[in-house]
């Protein structure tokens, strides 16, 4: 295989690649295996970074593809079959979720100035990001800890993308993992990239409804309009 594999990339080696991905991250849906490294396969090579703490730049170099042989046992890989979608049917809080909405209730928020909430400091502990500030968005890092409180591996990751192809996918439903996008909310203090990741509580006709950290600099259920916000991925444990 190639030493380094990156988007703009292509040939049997990135086919390979895609296929390896597919079987590790249960990807839904699967990668296209063609051969041409572009920006969905970036995101799922991010995504398998983020998951095994490799360092995320999106670029299949030796330590990465050494991962995934790892990982795979240098076995021959088929794609798989697609991983099923969730259905909608129980609409029963999951733990995790209540964790979160227990931190709600607790009213755990920024603190102004200098300062920084010891609580949200502990969120970030969960992930491979090192900070002694709450102004780092870290709506990621509040979902890491949730999910661990539950006992359920997260990404590590602070970034709120990394939750993209992490788990299964999933319909719509109370406490899935969701991750939206707004471009014109990048550098702002919700989101260094646009991304946003929360729990879902609802998704109405006009909105999605997330329960999540960082949203008005708390932990808190805010309104995201369907106008402005777009729906980058919902996401289960896989084994829950």
């Amino acid at each position: 295989m190639a030493i380094a594999l990156k988007n703009g990339s292509s040939g049997d080696d990135v086919k390979r690649l895609q296929a390896q991905l597919n079987s590790i991250l249960k990807l839904n849906p699967p990668l296209n295996t063609d051969g041409k490294f572009g920006l969905k396969t970036e995101r799922a090579v991010q995504a398998f970074q983020a998951q095994f703490n490799l360092g995320i730049d999106g670029i299949a170099g030796k330590k990465t593809l050494s991962a995934l042989n790892a990982k795979l046992g240098g076995s021959p890989i088929q794609p798989p079959p697609p991983v099923p979608v969730l259905t909608a049917g129980n609409t029963q809080a999951p733990p995790w979720y209540l964790v979160a909405d227990d931190e709600r209730q607790h009213g755990v928020a920024e603190t102004p100035g200098a300062q920084a909430t010891p609580r949200i400091l502990e969120y970030f502990q969960t992930t491979t990001y090192n900070t002694q500030s709450d102004e780092t968005p870290w709506c990621s890092a509040f979902v890491n800890w949730a999910l661990r409180q539950a006992g359920v591996q997260g990404t590590l990751s602070a970034a709120a993308a990394s939750w993209i192809y992490w788990g299964v996918g999933t319909a719509p439903r109370t406490g899935a993992i969701t991750v939206i996008r707004n471009a014109s909310a990048a550098n702002s203090s919700l989101s260094s990239s646009g991304n946003h990741v929360g729990f879902l509580v609802s998704d109405t006709p006009t909105s999605f409804i997330l329960l999540g950290g960082n949203q008005n600099n708390r932990v808190k259920i805010s309104h995201y309009p369907k106008s402005s916000w777009q729906l980058r991925a919902c996401r289960w444990p896989t084994n829950a």
